[in-house]
């Protein structure tokens, strides 16, 4: 039986709560947060977007700074498509089309929340504010802190396992394009093989 399994069966017996993540988490328009000018730097405050390209820039304006930490940490959620990035460090934003989420209680382990979102299967059809609507009251599982605490402590080792895996993968991918255009890049005055 894994650890897993031991706790829910310690603590859960009669099974798993589902609880809305709007009576979990608390959100906060981003507003006083966003960049004034979008000419990014290459180096200061980063600029965040909660699609896929996360990190837009950065920019060296001190006012409006969102303030996040590993103990401080919060959700960026985009209210148009419902991606969402975990984010411990301090932050501006490009506009106002995210809400910054954050736990209500110290009853919920926060990352334990930001795991769960990710089995949510909502996929969004129309051009439309979605937290307050839809997601807030989309429920996911809510075991008892110390289950979900050894969740949490799981999902980060893999988290962490493929971070490095990627890095080694894109260090490969590179040292296979050296030797790859050092093996098939021949002088000219070399001989054989070439029309005479």
């Amino acid at each position: 039986m894994s650890k897993i399994e031991e706790l829910i069966k310690q603590y859960c017996p009669n099974g798993v709560e589902y609880k809305t993540l709007g009576s979990l988490l608390d959100y906060e328009q981003p507003s006083k947060y966003i960049v004034q000018s979008t000419e990014y730097e290459d180096k200061g405050i980063p600029v965040l977007t909660a699609g896929q390209t996360f990190i837009l820039g950065y920019t060296s304006e001190t006012d409006g700074i969102y303030v996040a930490n590993k103990e401080n940490a919060v959700i960026i959620f985009d209210d148009f498509t419902t991606s969402y990035h975990w984010v411990d460090f301090d932050f501006k934003v490009k506009s106002s089309a995210m809400k910054m989420l954050r736990p209500k209680s110290k009853n919920v382990c926060f990352k334990y929340i930001f795991y769960a979102m990710s089995t949510i299967n909502y996929t969004s059809m129309e051009h439309s504010r979605k937290w307050i609507s839809i997601y807030s009251n989309l429920t996911i599982p809510v075991p008892p802190l110390p289950v979900q605490e050894e969740i949490v402590k799981i999902l980060d080792a893999f988290t962490e396992l493929e971070a490095e895996l990627e890095a080694e993968l894109e260090a490969r991918k590179k040292q296979y394009e050296y030797y790859r255009n050092k093996l098939l890049t021949f002088d000219e005055n070399t001989t054989g093989g070439g029309k005479n």
